[in-house]
């Protein structure tokens, strides 16, 4: 059986700044953005606000995924978001 991963989309409470991540548990990992609990380019920027993420059976996939998704440019990404979540609503509470 293979666990699942995910990538993902923070940003701040003013929608200017990305981050695209990945990980094998979304819930804690957007806890520790949350909560600022790891330094580094979230917690300066204050990323606590999950905007988008997407499921893979692997975590091969997923990295395939972060890499293309973090190649493409902003309006890229503001595409990806706008094509789930089009009020960039945070989507924590969703994945609880």
């Amino acid at each position: 059986m293979t666990k699942q991963s995910f990538i993902y989309i923070m940003t701040n409470y003013t929608n200017t700044t990305l981050y695209v991540g990945v990980t094998n548990n979304l819930l804690r990992r957007v806890y520790e953005h949350k909560n600022k609990l790891v330094d580094g380019f979230s917690k300066k920027y204050n990323l606590t606000k999950l905007v988008y993420y997407e499921v893979f059976e692997n975590i091969e996939s997923a990295i395939l995924r972060e890499k293309q998704i973090k190649g493409g440019s902003r309006n890229k990404k503001i595409q990806l978001v706008n094509s789930i979540n089009d009020n960039w609503e945070d989507l924590y509470d969703k994945i609880k």
